[in-house]
């Protein structure tokens, strides 16, 4: 089984509107939600192989307030440029190529793109995925080149602004 789980970026920062979007940091409220989404997603018995992100300051810093919460080392980082504002084949590629030997991978990522992504993968619809949403999937294969082709299941949706 290969395990996915789609991250929206933690809510950033306005604060500087002629800030360019891509430098765009979290504000506070980002900041306090990504270790408790990290915190539910242990809650749940997620241990994650493998963290790949958008380059983008905002998804960049969730993902390392991620691994911070986890205590897992910067190393099992992986930046991938193009998933800056990127469509659905994007992250399609992205999973392809992921390393077999990591079963349970994270993408930090961003809208409209992710919520696109995650509504063509089960029966599952979402209207839009909040930020620092998760998206949960697993894949019956062993293999992620294979992952188009194997049975897909949903595990769960969750959001910071979800009671639980």
């Amino acid at each position: 089984m290969k395990y996915l789980y789609l991250v929206r970026h933690a809510k950033s920062s306005w604060a500087d509107v002629a800030q360019a979007d891509f430098d765009r940091p979290l504000n506070e409220r980002g900041q306090r939600d990504a270790p408790v989404m990290a915190a539910r997603l242990q809650q749940r018995g997620v241990q994650p192989d493998l963290l790949v992100t958008s380059t983008a300051r905002r998804a960049l810093k969730t993902c390392k307030l991620f691994a911070a919460a986890w205590q897992v080392q910067e190393s099992v980082i992986v930046q991938q440029p193009q998933l800056y504002l990127a469509a659905p084949p994007v992250f399609a590629r992205v999973v392809q190529q992921l390393p077999q030997t990591c079963n349970h991978v994270l993408v930090f990522a961003h809208n409209p793109g992710i919520t696109e992504f995650a509504n063509q993968l089960t029966n599952v619809r979402i209207d839009d995925m909040p930020t620092c949403a998760v998206f949960a999937l697993a894949f019956h294969t062993n293999s992620w080149q294979e992952w188009q082709k194997a049975d897909t299941e949903f595990l769960f949706f969750d959001y910071p602004k979800l009671q639980q």
